[in-house]
């Protein structure tokens, strides 16, 4: 018998793959700027291969333009993620973008920060360095993260265009982000091949942001399950941006059968229309078990670079 989206919500979930920057809903939009029509909204949340979604990712991030609009798309965020009992989320700073477009790094996250005190769930950060910024600027991001160490920053990763930033330019980055402390990640597998998501397991990245091209390597596949390393899968995502072609044709399922640790996260949940319960029952609709998905679920708990509670 299906579960119904409406049980997922309920079910206690953690979320470790959320953008802050793509979490941004029309009606938070239209607070950060009122002269924002719904058809001009509607059309940037319409994409045509992965590309064009970036450069609608960078149009949302435009509308950020002070402490005070990042604080309050984390506070939207955090209320929609504790209306589906999600209780703890590790949310993705695009703090090389912060940088890039030379904002005050120290006052937005000092906003994120209270509103992070005062979440209605536990909350850690990771910041994301751009690939195609290079290794100098990702050095920068990394410094920045782990000065916020003791302020809620978990980790560091980089996201961005695969084919433009390879994985080995930051290899040095990561070895320093690692003996500061830091938890590692990188979206990876998603817009490249399987060699993507090898070149980011050799950086030490310990999750992968999506992964999904590692369905196409059987000895990846076995590495990732050997050595007990997640996928961050992102369902509604994968299907927007064209990288799979249809649900049906995602291999999250050849994914799981191999054995390799999954988590289902949303990536950029209102780009996506999506929300994490939303996943859940995608999921379903490929044939996973409701015994499947309390695993998922749990896994989400078990990989987490923070320590929930």
């Amino acid at each position: 018998m299906a579960v119904m989206v409406s049980e997922y919500a309920q079910w206690p979930k953690a979320e470790l793959h959320v953008h802050l920057e793509g979490s941004l809903e029309p009606a938070t939009l239209r607070e950060l700027d009122p002269s924002l029509s719904e058809n001009e909204i509607t059309s940037r949340y319409r994409y045509d291969g992965f590309l064009a979604f970036l450069q609608s990712f960078k149009w949302v991030v435009e509308r950020l333009r002070r402490p005070e609009d990042y604080a309050l798309a984390a506070r939207r965020l955090f209320e929609r993620l504790a209306a589906e009992n999600v209780r703890y989320a590790e949310v993705t700073l695009s703090a090389g973008v912060v940088l890039w477009r030379g904002q005050d790094l120290d006052a937005i996250f000092a906003a994120l920060e209270e509103e992070s005190r005062r979440a209605p769930l536990q909350v850690v950060w990771i910041f994301d360095a751009v690939r195609q910024f290079g290794a100098e600027h990702a050095r920068a991001v990394a410094a920045y993260a782990a000065r916020y160490r003791a302020r809620g920053v978990a980790g560091f990763g980089i996201g961005g265009y695969e084919e433009e930033g390879p994985a080995e330019l930051f290899e040095d980055v990561y070895a320093w982000a690692r003996a500061q402390g830091l938890r590692l990640t990188a979206h990876a597998g998603e817009t490249a091949g399987p060699e993507s998501v090898w070149a980011a397991l050799r950086i030490g990245a310990e999750r992968i942001g999506h992964g999904i091209a590692s369905a196409r390597d059987p000895e990846l596949l076995a590495w990732l399950r050997d050595r007990d390393v997640p996928l961050e899968i992102c369902l509604s995502s994968n299907v927007a941006t064209g990288v799979v072609a249809s649900l049906e044709q995602h291999p999250l399922r050849r994914l799981f059968q191999a054995g390799v640790p999954i988590v289902l996260s949303t990536d950029d949940p209102a780009m996506f229309h999506t929300s994490l319960a939303r996943e859940y029952e995608l999921a379903e609709r490929l044939g996973f078990s409701r015994q499947e998905l309390k695993r998922i679920a749990e896994n989400a708990f078990r990989y987490a670079f923070g320590a929930p509670h």
